[in-house]
C-alpha cells in the first residue's frame, strides 16, 4: 500500500501530476484543486490510493488524508468507480460530501457531472452511516428536527430512486407507523432505509395475496 508520495514535482497536467522519487517518476491522478497546489520543480506531497486492476495499477492523489478517506468510502458504492469518485471530490469538499451523506441530500451528488438522480439516490442510500460530518459522533442520533425538515429529504431521495412524490410520502407514513421513534429523531438515512425495507416486505405480502387468490 502506497500511503503517500513526497518528492520533486516533475510535471503538472490537467488531470495528473508526476512526482520524481529519487529518479523514478510516479504518475498520479488528482482533482484540479489538488493539482493547483503543486509547482513543477518544487517539493510536493500527495496522500494516495492505489487502484489495482487486472491490466493496470493506477495512483490517485489527494491534498489531505480526509480527501483520501472519502474517496475510498465512495468506492464502496456499487457503480461508483475511481474516476467518478474523483469527480465528486472535484465538485465538493470532503465535509460537504459527509454532510450530504449524513443528511440524505441526494441533490448534492447530482451536481457532479456523470451522476444522475438514480445514482445519487444509490450513493445516499449506500453511504448512510459510513460518512459523518466532523464533530458528529457516529453513534449519536440527530437532534429532533421536525417532519418539515426530514420528510422532504426522504421524499427527494425516494423520487431519485424512481418513486413518485405521492407514493414516496404515503410509504414513509405507513413505514413509520410501526417505528414512531424514527420520526421523532428525524434521522434521514435511517428513515429511508426503514421505508425501503417496508416497501420490500409489503411487496412480498402483496405477492403472497395474489398467489393465494390464484
Amino acid at each position: 500500500m502506497i500511503s503517500f508520495l513526497r518528492g520533486t514535482v516533475a510535471h503538472v497536467g490537467l488531470s495528473t501530476a508526476v512526482i520524481d522519487l529519487n529518479g523514478a517518476g510516479m504518475s498520479v491522478n488528482a482533482t484540479p484543486q489538488t493539482l493547483s497546489r503543486l509547482r513543477a520543480g518544487e517539493e510536493g506531497k500527495l496522500f494516495t490510493s492505489l487502484i489495482v486492476r487486472e491490466d493496470s495499477l493506477t495512483l490517485f492523489g489527494f491534498a489531505s488524508d480526509d480527501e483520501r478517506e472519502v474517496f475510498d468510502v465512495l468506492l464502496s458504492v456499487s457503480g461508483v468507480g475511481p474516476r467518478l469518485a474523483l469527480a465528486v471530490l472535484a465538485v465538493h469538499d470532503p465535509e460537504a460530501i459527509r454532510v450530504a451523506a449524513h443528511t440524505g441530500d441526494s441533490k448534492t451528488f447530482t451536481k457532479v457531472p456523470g451522476i444522475g438522480p438514480k445514482v445519487a439516490g444509490r450513493i445516499v442510500l449506500e453511504l448512510a452511516g459510513k460518512l459523518v460530518p466532523h464533530g458528529t459522533a457516529p453513534s449519536a442520533a440527530p437532534a429532533p428536527s421536525g417532519e418539515a425538515v426530514w420528510k422532504p429529504q426522504v421524499v427527494a431521495a425516494m423520487t431519485s430512486l424512481g418513486w413518485s412524490e405521492k407514493d414516496a410520502s404515503g410509504s414513509i407514513d405507513k413505514a413509520l407507523a410501526d417505528a414512531p421513534d424514527l420520526a421523532d429523531h428525524g434521522n434521514v438515512a435511517e428513515i429511508l432505509r426503514t421505508t425501503l425495507r417496508w416497501l420490500g416486505q409489503d411487496g412480498a405480502r402483496a405477492g403472497n395475496r395474489v398467489g393465494s387468490r390464484g
